[in-house]
């Protein structure tokens, strides 16, 4: 019998059509001597350091480290049913088809439960970049071998049991540590997304430190036999800033002074460049998250849980969580039908496919840069728009919009810069005029990205000046300006920047692999990572922005630096890369990792931390002090006299808490 083994139920239905196994069984379909079931995600998950021994369940530094000699899984509860049936059938099998999502998460779900099972029979790998028909067929026409794809598996692997190692240890290392001095809370570490709340707390206090410094400018309304226009005065660079602002008042009121007397300013150079931008690559899930969070205000998860509708269910579009933008050359054959189906699922699209270059090839088309994953493209079948939620459909007319630019011509314009002479003083007009719109009307009429197309049109036009041209001065206006502090993090940006976090690593080799890794964390784990800061309350929803809470600041200046450094996450992802080429041993990397923690505990066993605790209020019953405790729904201040009184109030930072309950881990999820 030949199993099919899926990640999700709608993933496994869509397989079993196309291989005519349409009888629907208990967690499978069957059909023709074959069966094709699925996992629902991880059936199986670390056993955390309880699971090894009883003397676990109490946190202590004396234990530590904690460092399995055998690692074991176990099935989750919720799941249990699922993972029988998929035992059973697995055990049945003569032929094995690991049919789980194609990428390293999903080869390790699939990896897990053949070896929990004991399977030992032939294997092969099932790699989907679609889940419509034509691109299962496809796939299923050009089966991998099972050695293709392991070493993905040990890959995974050596990423889940690291983070294991440095969760499960320093977050008790370090909770314990801040307990002796006062801190009730957990100290929750982890590989990925310690180095990303530090992102976060680092911009937070550079927002706190900001000291506001006023500047001056001057604009100037100038007119000539044609047109009115406005220019900037360029400040001299002695009362300047490094951003060329004028921090001289003086300076500035006797600037516009002298304009206003000399009522007039001349021409003295006019020069017009001609710039062509190449269409934008179609999205990874990164940029698709940036995009989604600034233009319609979407967390990243929630975009990614829309990209993967519209994968799962829709199936209007690709694999969604890629790390790639660029396309393979061989999908350049596929080019009319992909076109032909997005006309038949929105048939007013047809004036701007008709201005498509269907032979054109874009930067796109680039095997050297395509991942195990390309860009995220429409399907070759026709989607039903109808179906789709409005954040659904506005999700897709992006994708669309990208994959459309690929076949119009560069978007060029002609950018004017004039500088005039004006009492002296010197000032600068500056204009944009749209020559080709190029690919910004698929953005425009295929998808929802707005276009400034219209503002460049409307915009002044210095065209008809040239040098010596002398016009009149209509209308000075001094402006008294402040400089502005980092606005904060938006899901979006903080997505950003952990893409482009290589900015902020200094050694030139760890700067390069962190630029072609994209940074910390995967596509598939940013909005994960992201969301269990939020869910362990070290960041906080203020508006579309998020903050650092007190316990992020806590944590932050608790932890060891490498902890929190993002060059230590390119160290690891070198060596992930490693395992993955087979160029390292899983065991290897382990025993590094084991060494490294170890050495770390070593380090800070007898550590006194230094923790700004907060002030605790007095009892709204009894005026006794109070103490922080945590609860169901997180940490709140309680009577010292508990249980005798019984008064409790909020914790400041904790007033974003979601309103239903939500069960505390005991042992904190390492990422």
């Amino acid at each position: 019998m030949r199993v099919f083994l899926c990640e999700k139920p709608s993933q496994g239905k869509d397989i079993a059509r196309m291989l005519g196994a349409d009888q629907r069984g208990s967690g499978c379909y069957s059909g023709s001597g074959t069966v094709v079931t699925w996992c629902i995600g991880h059936l199986v998950e670390a056993v955390p350091p309880e699971g090894y021994g009883e003397q676990y369940k109490r946190w202590s530094i004396e234990q530590l480290p904690i460092i399995p000699e055998r690692w074991r899984v176990e099935v989750k509860a919720k799941t249990v049913a699922q993972f029988k049936i998929v035992k059973q059938l697995v055990g049945q099998a003569t032929e094995l088809v690991i049919a789980t999502d194609a990428d390293r998460e999903g080869e390790m779900i699939a990896r897990e439960i053949i070896d929990l099972c004991g399977y030992r029979g032939p294997i092969q790998r099932l790699w989907l970049s679609a889940l419509n028909d034509v691109s299962i067929r496809k796939a299923l026409g050009v089966l991998k071998p099972s050695a293709e794809t392991l070493p993905l598996y040990y890959s995974a692997l050596a990423r889940s049991r690291a983070d294991w190692l440095i969760g499960m240890n320093l977050s008790r290392l370090f909770t314990v540590l801040g307990r002796q001095a006062g801190y009730s809370g957990v100290l929750s570490v982890g590989r990925v997304q310690t180095p990303t709340l530090r992102l976060v707390v680092d911009r937070d206090r550079e927002i706190a430190r900001f000291i506001s410094v006023p500047y001056w400018a001057v604009d100037v309304l100038l007119t000539d036999a044609r047109q009115s226009f406005t220019a900037h005065w360029v400040p001299p660079d002695s009362t300047t800033d490094a951003a060329g602002r004028c921090l001289q008042q003086p300076v500035a009121q006797n600037t516009a002074e002298r304009i206003r007397a000399s009522r007039e300013a001349q021409v003295v150079s006019v020069e017009t460049e001609r710039v062509r931008e190449a269409a934008p690559l179609p999205f990874d899930l990164g940029a698709l998250q940036i995009v989604c969070s600034r233009q319609f205000g979407l967390d990243v998860q929630e975009t990614l849980d829309i990209a993967q509708a519209l994968y799962e269910t829709h199936k209007a579009t690709t694999y969604p969580r890629s790390d790639s933008g660029y396309l393979p050359e061989s999908m350049l054959a596929e080019v009319p039908a992909v076109l032909d189906a997005l006309l038949a699922t929105d048939p007013g699209l047809r004036p701007l496919i008709a201005q498509l270059d269907r032979n054109q090839r874009s930067r796109a088309w680039n095997d050297d840069k395509v991942t195990a994953h390309h860009g995220i493209i429409p399907t070759l079948e026709p989607a039903n728009l109808s179906a789709m939620s409005e954040k659904e459909r506005a999700v897709y007319g992006l994708i669309r919009a990208h994959y459309l630019a690929q076949f119009l011509p560069h978007h060029e314009f002609d950018r004017t810069t004039a500088m005039l002479s004006s009492g002296g003083q010197t000032l600068q007009a500056t204009d944009k005029q749209v020559v080709v719109p190029g690919w910004h009307l698929a953005l425009v009429n295929g998808g929802s990205e707005n276009s400034d197309d219209e503002a460049a049109q409307r915009s002044q036009i210095l065209a008809p000046l040239t040098n010596g041209t002398r016009c009149g001065v209509e209308q000075v206006e001094l402006k008294a300006l402040k400089t502005l502090p980092p606005k904060p993090y938006t899901q979006g940006e903080l997505i950003k920047a952990m893409k482009g976090v290589a900015r902020l690593v200094t050694d030139p080799r760890l700067k390069q692999k962190l630029k072609e890794t994209t940074g910390i964390g995967t596509e598939a784990t940013r909005a994960n990572i992201i969301n269990g800061l939020l869910g362990r309350d070290y960041l906080l929803k203020k508006g579309r922005a998020i903050r650092a809470s007190d316990a992020a600041f806590t944590l932050i200046d608790a932890v060891p630096a490498a902890i929190a450094d993002p060059g230590t996450t390119a160290i690891w992802e070198q060596a992930l890369d490693m395992i993955e080429a087979g160029q390292m041993t899983l065991d290897t990397f382990i025993e590094k990792q084991s060494v490294w923690v170890a050495q770390l505990v070593q380090h800070y066993r007898s550590a006194t931390l230094s923790i700004k605790l907060p002030t605790a209020p007095a009892c709204p019953l009894c005026t006794s002090p109070m103490r922080q405790r945590t609860g169901k729904s997180g940490v709140f201040w309680s009577c010292s006299r508990y249980p005798d009184c019984k008064g409790t109030l909020p914790v400041e930072s904790s007033t974003d808490k979601r309103s239903t309950a939500r069960k505390r881990r005991v042992s904190p999820k390492a990422s």
